[in-house]
C-alpha cells in the first residue's frame, strides 16, 4: 500500500487544533422509530439524534421548500417523465427540455436575458470565473469571497488582488491600478455566507461601470430570500444592467441542488464554449430541475416568504444581541455568534447539541483565523417557540461555558 503516514500526521495536527472535519449522517427529519418500531412525526426541521429531539439551525433550506409537497411532486413528475439522470454532458445528449425550461425561468426570475445551469453552485462559480479572465487579466476579490470564487480565480491564472471586506475605497484604489491591456473582473457575494452581512452592491456596481470592469455577484444566500419575490439583492436594487454576471444556487432557498449563471445571451454562449465544469459534466438530474421549477412556482404565488423570514431572523438576532452575543454585521437569515477561540467554539456547539440545538461550529479555513463562531441559520421551518428556546439555551449555555 501507498505510505499514508503523512496524512495521518497532518490529520492528527488538525484534530489537536480543533480543525478536523468529520461527516455525520443525519437521520430522517420527518419520522423516527421508537424501540417498539412505531413511527412518530416530528415536523420538518426537527429530528431525533442520539435519542434526543434536535432543532436544526444548520440547514440552508431557508424557505422550507426542500420537502414542500409542491416541490417534491414536481421533482417526482420530472423523474417519471425524464428519468433519474441526464445520461450525458449538456453538449452531447444531456440537455433535456426540463433544462431549457429551467434556464428560461431562471433568466426571467433574475431579470436577465439568459441563464445557464451547472451541476452545483461551486461548479458555476469555478466555471464562470475561470472562463472570463486569463493570465494577462486581474481578479479583484472581496477578502471574504467564497472558496469557490477563489478556486475559479486560481484556475484562471489571472492576477488576484484582494480588497478589504466590503471596502469600496480599497476596491477603487485597486481598480485604478489596472494595466491598460488587462481585463478586470470584480467578484463578491451579495449576502456573505458566514457573516450574514451584505455587500455594498450599488457602490461596487458604480465602480465597475465607471472603470469598465466586469462584475460577478454570488447570490447563493440572497436568491429566494431578498428582493421582490426572492429575486436577490440584484433584484432588490435593480442592478441587472450593472452586474454582468449573476450567480445563484438551487440548493439553498430553492430547496434542491445545482447552480446557475444569469447574464446576457452572449455570456451564456461564451460559458457553453469555455466553462470547463459545464462542458465536461453530466447535465443536472431531471428531478433537480423539476424541483426547482416547482420552487419557482411556489415563489411566484407567495411573494412574501423571504420578507417573512427576514423579519423572523431580525427578531431572533436582536434577542441574541440583547443577551450580550456578538453577531457581527449580520442583517440576514444567517446569524453568527462569534466566539473567537476554536476549542471554545467547538465546546459551545457540543453543549448546544446536548440541549437539543444543532448549530455548526465554523472555524478556519471556512473563516479567517480568529473569529471562529457558531453559525445559526434561521428558516421558515422554525416557529417563534423554536427561536425563543434556542435563544434561551444559547444564553444559558454560554454563561455556563464562561463565554458571557
Amino acid at each position: 500500500m501507498t505510505d499514508e503516514t503523512w496524512m495521518e500526521t497532518e490529520l492528527a495536527q488538525l484534530h489537536a487544533q480543533g480543525l478536523e472535519r468529520q461527516l455525520q449522517v443525519m437521520p430522517d427529519s420527518r419520522l423516527w422509530r421508537d424501540k417498539s418500531g412505531a413511527c412518530h412525526a416530528l415536523g420538518v426541521g426537527v429530528f431525533m439524534l442520539d435519542g434526543r429531539r434536535i432543532l436544526n439551525f444548520s440547514s440552508n433550506d431557508y424557505l422550507g421548500l426542500a420537502r414542500a409537497p409542491a416541490v417534491v411532486e414536481a421533482a417526482a413528475a420530472a423523474l417519471r417523465r425524464w428519468g433519474a439522470g441526464a445520461t450525458a454532458s449538456r453538449l452531447v445528449v444531456g440537455t433535456l427540455p426540463c433544462h431549457a425550461e429551467l434556464e428560461t425561468r431562471l433568466a426571467q426570475f433574475k431579470g436577465y436575458a439568459a441563464a445557464l445551469v451547472f451541476g452545483s453552485g461551486y461548479l458555476a462559480n469555478v466555471g464562470a470565473v475561470a472562463a472570463l479572465v486569463g493570465r494577462h487579466d486581474r481578479i479583484l476579490a472581496d477578502k471574504l469571497a467564497h472558496a469557490s470564487l477563489l478556486d475559479g480565480a486560481t484556475l484562471s491564472r489571472a492576477a488576484i488582488r484582494r480588497f478589504q471586506h466590503n471596502d469600496v475605497d480599497h476596491l477603487l484604489r485597486l481598480v485604478r491600478q489596472k494595466p491598460a491591456s488587462a481585463r478586470d473582473l470584480i467578484i463578491t457575494e451579495s449576502v456573505f455566507s458566514m457573516d450574514g452581512d451584505l455587500a455594498p452592491l450599488r457602490d461596487i456596481a458604480r465602480v465597475a461601470q465607471e472603470h469598465g470592469a466586469m462584475l460577478l455577484v454570488d447570490e447563493a444566500h440572497a436568491t429566494g430570500v431578498w428582493g421582490p419575490g426572492g429575486t436577490g439583492l440584484i433584484g432588490e436594487w435593480r442592478l441587472q444592467q450593472a452586474v454582468s454576471v449573476a450567480m445563484g444556487t438551487l440548493s439553498k432557498a430553492l430547496g434542491a441542488y445545482g447552480g446557475f449563471i444569469a447574464g446576457s445571451e452572449t455570456l451564456k454562449r461564451w460559458l457553453v464554449n469555455r466553462a470547463r465544469p459545464f462542458i465536461f459534466s453530466t447535465g443536472l438530474p431531471p428531478p433537480c430541475a423539476g424541483a426547482v421549477l416547482g420552487a419557482l412556482d411556489v415563489l411566484e404565488k407567495n411573494h412574501c416568504l423571504g420578507a417573512d423570514l427576514l423579519r423572523r431572523a431580525d427578531v431572533f438576532r436582536k434577542r441574541l444581541q440583547a443577551a450580550g452575543f456578538n453577531t457581527g454585521g449580520s442583517v440576514s437569515q444567517i446569524v453568527p455568534v462569534i466566539i473567537g477561540d476554536n476549542q471554545k467554539t467547538l465546546a459551545l456547539a457540543r453543549r448546544l447539541r446536548s440541549h437539543g440545538i444543532l448549530a455548526a461550529a465554523i472555524r478556519p479555513p471556512t473563516v479567517p483565523a480568529g473569529p471562529a463562531r457558531v453559525r445559526l441559520s434561521v428558516t421558515l421551518l422554525h416557529t417563534q417557540e423554536d427561536l425563543d428556546r434556542a435563544a434561551d439555551i444559547l444564553a444559558t449555555t454560554a454563561r455556563e461555558e464562561g463565554l458571557m
